[in-house]
């Protein structure tokens, strides 16, 4: 049982944070109530969304660092929109399209022109940054309508309308790695000439990936925008350093082809319940950065210290057998 959690990063994550939540609930007694899980799940929602996104990009062997502009450029479409009196249907529409737009030039120029993938998403962050901030004048956008910020407010079995989508999205994500298509783009990262090989349409697969990415950050921009009720000019900067952080503790790797959708939920979920740990307890918001990112590098060092042994131990198995076999076979020649 043991060894089977330490070799399942998902595992020993997940224990992590059910001991984090035990230890806290044992300090501060009422924390350990349904209504923590409810917040913690509506906190983590624009940064669940965020990683659902960059998630195929990655599995395809590439990286988008614009997914908070994207976010932050997402949410001005649409409180603009919604200020300048369009209709809400209309102006949700607006703002996915800004996402798609940004997601389709980020798609072009990595699969098209053959950008690498840093380098592009690094030009398109600032892009799309100064944009958000040109078109709003570096002010806030506030007083946003009621009919919006009732998406985010919990009314559904304690879920909000934004916490739904954001569930479907989950499980969109997870159906589709599991069909035929979704295995194209498994298989695109973990071996590109092979995946050419085969006739599988590289270049489409990682246009699409880009694509989604933006859906996404977009709707993680109009979750932003409803659950705060204005948006700030900074709006979703850095948030996509955090989003590749959980992907990465969720056992995704950042050489393409390997990851799960139960990777990514539970490496949001730790993030979000630690900073929400953070605040049930009151310690200042400024320790938040130190004391997650500490958590980030022990459930990491942990981890490879327990694959380290174990691969060990399983090198000295392998031996001991080859020692035993050689020494069978000596005494079968010697018999002979």
């Amino acid at each position: 049982m043991l060894e089977r959690i330490a070799r399942d990063r998902i595992a020993t994550l997940f224990l992590v944070t059910v001991a984090v939540l035990l230890a806290v609930g044992l300090a501060a007694p009422g924390f350990l109530a349904p209504r923590t899980a409810s917040i913690i799940w509506s906190n983590g929602l624009v940064l669940m969304l965020v990683a659902l996104g960059i998630f195929p990009v990655i599995l395809t062997r590439n990286i988008d660092v614009s997914g908070g502009s994207i976010l932050g450029l997402s949410a001005v479409t649409l409180g603009l929109s919604l200020n300048a009196g369009i209709a809400m249907p209309v102006a949700i529409s607006m703002a996915l399209g800004a996402g798609i737009a940004a997601g389709a030039l980020n798609g072009f120029l990595v699969a098209v022109l053959g950008v690498p993938s840093i380098v592009a998403t690094l030009g398109t962050l600032g892009l799309f940054r100064g944009v958000m901030l040109i078109t709003t004048g570096g002010e806030w956008i506030e007083d946003l309508p009621e009919p919006l910020k009732m998406l985010g407010a919990r009314s559904f079995a304690g879920l909000s309308v934004v916490g739904i989508v954001a569930a479907v999205a989950i499980l969109v994500v997870w159906l589709f790695l599991r069909s035929r298509r979704g295995r194209w783009v498994m298989v695109t990262g973990d071996n590109r000439a092979a995946a050419r090989h085969l006739g599988l349409p590289v270049k489409r697969i990682e246009f699409l990936a880009f694509v989604w990415a933006g859906v996404m950050a977009s709707v993680a921009g109009i979750t932003f925008a409803a659950q705060i009720g204005f948006v700030p000019n900074q709006a979703g900067s850095g948030i996509e350093l955090r989003a590749i952080a959980a992907l990465v503790l969720g056992g995704v790797s950042l050489l393409g082809g390997v990851g799960s959708v139960a990777g990514v939920v539970i490496g949001v979920i730790f993030f979000t319940s630690i900073d929400t740990t953070l605040v049930f307890l009151k310690i200042p918001a400024y320790w938040n950065d130190l004391i997650g990112g500490a958590m980030l590098l022990g459930v990491l060092l942990i981890d490879g210290r327990l694959r380290i042994a174990l691969e060990a131990r399983d090198r000295a198995a392998r031996y001991r057998r080859g020692d035993q076999t050689s020494s069978t076979t000596r005494k079968l020649e010697d018999a002979a």
